[in-house]
């Protein structure tokens, strides 16, 4: 199931590091858009292309409004998770939340400085499928640009940054504990790529999910503790100064021998080539 955090879902359902509150029993599915867990605070001045989702209007809140995360790929671009935007999770249709923004160069989300910037258009991976977490993709168009230096490279096929065992840093402003404890300041976690095989044998399909090494790939610790989680979905997995991953899916937060599932960014450069 995606990370989303308590904070994301609509009235009707009145977040999570990775949906809904967790219960003070094992870790249930964690959504796309949760915090950060095992974590430590950062500078969004060392991470300029992270960038907080935010509906005041619909989400309101201490936290400006932030539901999701991002990463700036190019000065009016925006990746995201394709779930993020999902009408279930917006409570509505795209273009009946006029109020989407994007929150860039501030730490604190309530904090002074920093840009919200209007979303001109958005694109959904026409190929995501919400059932299985694949295609787990979505573009936002900026109203205004951002500066070039704010830009984050994205890693192609074939990148050493993909390699099982190499160091990643996943970022968000969501669940710090997989238990609701959201952040209002950007944090990060340091986890490494794992192999597909592992990620596999975490998630078979079923309750959770199947893993598919051609659109997906996973990060974190074996031993778990750090990991991204509910309120962090979209938000960027960096290794060897590129993107990767982007938060999409996984069972709880942090926890052992079951990673987060992130969408694969070389996949998600063809999937853009092809956009319509």
């Amino acid at each position: 199931m995606p990370r989303i955090p308590v904070r994301v879902l609509p009235p009707a359902f009145v977040l999570a590091v990775a949906a809904a509150v967790i219960p003070l029993g094992p870790p249930a599915t964690a959504a796309a858009d949760s915090i950060i867990v095992g974590g430590r605070p950062v500078s969004v001045a060392d991470s300029p292309w992270t960038v907080a989702l935010s509906s005041r209007d619909r989400f309101g809140g201490t936290r400006a409004g932030q539901f999701c995360g991002g990463v700036v790929v190019a000065p009016t671009k925006v990746l995201t998770a394709a779930h993020c935007l999902r009408e279930d999770v917006l409570g509505a249709a795209v273009p009946d939340v006029p109020d989407l923004r994007v929150i860039a160069g501030r730490d604190e989300l309530n904090g002074p400085g920093g840009q919200e910037i209007p979303v001109r258009s958005t694109w959904v991976n026409p190929g995501y499928d919400p059932h299985t977490n694949k295609g787990d993709l979505a573009v936002l168009t900026l109203d205004q640009a951002l500066p070039e230096s704010g830009v984050l490279p994205m890693a192609q096929a074939g990148s050493t940054a993909y390699e099982p065992g190499t160091a990643a840093t996943v970022y968000g402003w969501g669940d710090t504990t997989g238990y609701g404890a959201y952040s209002s300041a950007l944090r990060a976690a340091s986890v490494r790529v794992l192999p597909d095989g592992d990620c596999g044998r975490a998630y078979p399909g079923g309750t959770h999910g199947a893993y598919d090494a051609s659109s997906m790939l996973c990060a974190g610790d074996t031993a778990g503790g750090r990991d991204a989680c509910q309120g962090d979905s979209g938000g960027p997995l960096v290794a060897r100064g590129r993107l990767i991953g982007l938060v999409s899916w996984g069972s709880g937060c942090g926890s052992p021998d079951s990673p987060g599932v992130y969408t694969r960014v070389s996949a998600a450069i063809g999937w853009m080539a092809g956009r319509s």
